[in-house]
């Protein structure tokens, strides 16, 4: 039996510890802890920002975002540069809360992934003639 979700990116064990209460309990502080240390939302970045955007599919993705999303997208990465720059992170009421660190581009990875699957299938189909 295979414990890992292949998703668009990756194995992962995140739905098998959703599902075990008892498990998560105990995972969640430290989920919380490491990306409190990771430092991406002192620099005002979510979590979805930090997806690699060479992929072809999470380039799609992103040209998908609605107006807004990708505005907000492009101004917190400007706004991380300007941190780097400064070798500062923004004062602890700019921080990313973990109740915003929402995904917002991960569906529309996903989405991409499944269309390119189904037009994969649909280019290979053989046709057999009677």
């Amino acid at each position: 039996m295979n414990i890992f979700k292949a998703g668009p990116l990756g194995p992962s064990l995140a739905p098998r510890i959703r599902r075990s209460k008892s498990l998560f309990r105990w995972i969640k502080p430290l989920a919380e802890w490491y990306a409190n240390i990771a430092g991406y939302r002192q620099m005002g970045l979510r979590y979805d920002d930090l997806i690699v955007e060479e992929r072809p599919d999470v380039k799609k993705a992103i040209s998908r975002l609605p107006a807004k999303e990708a505005y907000d997208r492009e101004y917190r990465f400007r706004l991380a540069s300007q941190c780097s720059i400064v070798h500062k992170s923004l004062p602890k009421e700019q921080w990313v809360k973990p109740e915003d660190d929402v995904r917002y581009l991960t569906p529309h990875i996903e989405e991409v992934v499944k269309e390119d699957q189904e037009r994969e299938k649909w280019d290979t189909i053989a046709v057999e003639r009677k």
